[in-house]
């Protein structure tokens, strides 16, 4: 049977649709998402001392879970159509926070890694699912504050990790740390299955458009959607969490001798700006545009990552290329999946929104693997300043990209689809 013949959708009262409410949980779920996401390069400091593994097999571990989850991200564009996003949001999130504690168990590497690959797949739906509900809920004026408000908030459980995490593994240890931060995902799973309400409007649209593949073969023929993925897959290459906050406590504990504490709180500060950062410029988007402000932010990004590996051991140089890449390293994903929402149709919106997270981060998360093959075959030594050479040369080229969507023609577009679905 064709997805065209599923039984009609059963749509909310729109007294039970509360965009606003909706807002707070996904971001307080996607707080926990990345505190857990911040943790985890502390953990792995810990690890590698106690299993006694090199710096290219935690670099490999990383790639491996951004891989599968990103991958599993193009089945959203399907199950969307089959269960509500409410019901795949906490799903995802007991089987993150589940995977998460059960790290704790692991008595060698092999075990930690499969805990930690279950876990980030449990987190997948975050992004795709999360920014389709926003998108749906929030009008084309204030998606974009929506959608970077989403992302802040989810930088937000960054904020405090590096202090509190590193002071936590320092007193009860790495492997109650993790329990500790695997419980709020749980929580916060539950609420959502309990409080949110949903139309269902979008998947009603989806549904009637056709079936799942020629939503995919539409999705991958759109020019300008191609060219947002595109970005998206370069700019994996510096992207603030995932590749950047993996990297830089190692360059700067390994590649440059800092002492612990200093580490931290250079990563504290690092971390600082993915709140502020995403919430000002998804302001300004709503206002200026989205196309310039992601352009400046990716060149912006780019000189900041130079000037990090020009500035060596020179401690005053190192912390002015920490705050710049707070500023601008945090900024660019969130209002790129806002371009996406505005350019994307109704009908075609989960699996644009699937799409774009299976190549940003999946197909993108292979920068990981790449810069950990650098730093296996050219030594720590070398290998590390040169991956953030690549990561810069990477948001060049994502800028790039972003220069020939058709921003004006598409939103026109758009608003006009909107209006003939509401009449």
């Amino acid at each position: 049977m064709s997805t065209t013949d599923a039984a009609p959708v059963q749509h909310a009262p729109a007294e039970n649709v509360r965009p606003w409410l909706t807002l707070w949980l996904l971001s307080a779920g996607h707080a926990v998402n990345h505190a857990q996401a911040a943790l985890l390069p502390l953990v792995y400091l810990a690890i590698i001392v106690e299993f006694e593994v090199g710096v290219a097999a935690v670099a490999f571990l990383a790639a491996i879970g951004n891989i599968s989850a990103g991958s599993l991200q193009i089945a959203y564009g399907w199950l969307t159509r089959l269960f509500s996003r409410r019901s795949i949001m906490a799903v995802g999130g007991l089987v993150f926070g589940g995977g998460m504690a059960a790290q704790a168990l692991a008595p060698g590497f092999a075990a930690f890694a499969a805990a930690n690959v279950v876990s980030r797949v449990g987190g997948s739906p975050q992004h795709p699912v999360g920014n389709g509900l926003l998108s749906e809920q929030f009008p084309p004026h204030r998606r974009g504050f929506a959608i970077a408000a989403h992302i802040a908030g989810g930088n937000l459980g960054t904020v405090a990790v590096p202090l509190v995490g590193l002071a936590l593994i320092e007193a009860i240890g790495w492997r109650w740390t993790v329990v500790l931060f695997g419980l709020p995902a749980i929580v916060v799973a539950l609420a959502i299955w309990r409080l949110i309400g949903e139309s269902g409007v979008d998947r009603a649209a989806a549904r009637a458009y056709g079936s799942v593949r020629s939503a995919y073969a539409a999705v991958l023929r759109d020019r300008d959607l191609l060219l947002v993925y595109a970005s998206a897959v370069l700019g994996g290459g510096g992207r603030g969490l995932g590749v950047l906050n993996v990297f830089v406590p190692i360059y700067l504990s390994i590649g440059l001798g800092l002492d612990t504490p200093t580490v931290g709180l250079m990563y504290a500060v690092l971390v600082v700006g993915s709140v502020p950062g995403p919430i000002v410029a998804g302001w300004l988007s709503d206002r200026l545009g989205r196309r310039l402000l992601i352009v400046a932010t990716y060149l912006a990004g780019a000189a900041s990552l130079a000037l990090f590996v020009l500035a060596g051991a020179d401690l005053p140089m190192l912390w002015l290329a920490i705050v710049l890449m707070s500023i601008f390293n945090f900024v660019e994903s969130p209002q790129l999946q806002a371009l996406l929402a505005d350019i994307a149709s109704r009908d075609l919106r989960d699996a644009a929104f699937a799409a774009y997270f299976t190549l940003a981060f999946g197909i993108g998360s292979l920068w990981v693997l790449l810069y950990g093959a650098v730093i296996e075959g050219l030594g720590e030594t070398a290998g590390l300043p040169l991956t953030f050479w690549l990561m810069a040369l990477a948001f060049v080229a994502a800028a790039m990209a972003v220069l020939p969507i058709r921003v004006r023609e598409r939103l026109a577009g758009a608003k006009a689809a909107d209006a003939g679905h509401a009449s």
